[in-house]
C-alpha cells in the first residue's frame, strides 16, 4: 500500500508525518520526494528535507553525517531566464516506523515550496519492529 503526502511549506517551516503506530509492526519505506516552487517566474533557491527526528534547526544545510536525515531536495529557478534550473532529489530507502519531519528553508530569494512524497507500507515482525524503533530514536543506522 502507498501513502501519500502533500503540503506547501513557508521558510522555517516544519511539518510533521504522524506515522507511529501502537505496536511498531507498521513500517514505511520513502520511495519518491518531489518539490516545487509556487512560480517558475520567481527567483528562489529552498531545500526541502525529511528527517526521523525532529531537527535542533531549520536551515538550507545538508548534512548527510546526520543520520536522522534520509531525503533532500533542492529546488532553483530564476525570473532573469524564466527558466528552473538544478531540481536535485537526494534519498535513501530506509524503513521508519515513527514519524517524520519535513523541513523546508529558503538559501535566497522568497516563496513557499510544494512536496509530495510517497511512502511504501511494510509489514514488520517484532524483530525489525524494534529494530526500525531503537534506530528512529537514536537516529542511527
Amino acid at each position: 500500500m502507498i501513502k501519500t503526502f502533500r503540503a506547501n511549506l513557508a521558510d522555517g517551516e516544519q511539518d510533521t508525518i504522524r506515522l507511529s503506530t501502537n505496536n511498531g509492526l507498521t513500517g514505511y519505506r520513502l520511495n519518491k520526494l518531489e518539490i516545487i516552487g509556487p512560480d517558475a517566474n520567481q527567483t528562489l533557491e529552498g531545500v526541502i528535507k525529511i528527517y526521523t527526528r525532529a531537527p535542533a534547526a531549520v536551515n538550507d544545510d545538508i548534512d548527510f553525517d546526520d543520520q536522522s536525515l534520509i531525503a533532500a531536495a533542492i529546488w532553483k529557478s530564476t525570473t532573469s531566464a524564466n527558466n528552473i534550473s538544478g531540481v536535485q532529489v537526494v534519498m535513501e530507502h530506509t524503513i521508519v516506523n515513527q514519524d517524520l519531519f519535513v523541513v523546508y528553508s529558503i538559501g535566497a530569494g522568497t516563496g513557499n515550496m510544494n512536496y509530495y512524497l510517497e511512502l511504501e507500507q511494510v509489514k514488520l515482525d517484532l524483530s525489525e519492529a524494534t529494530v526500525a524503533t531503537l534506530k528512529d530514536m537514536r537516529g542511527t543506522e
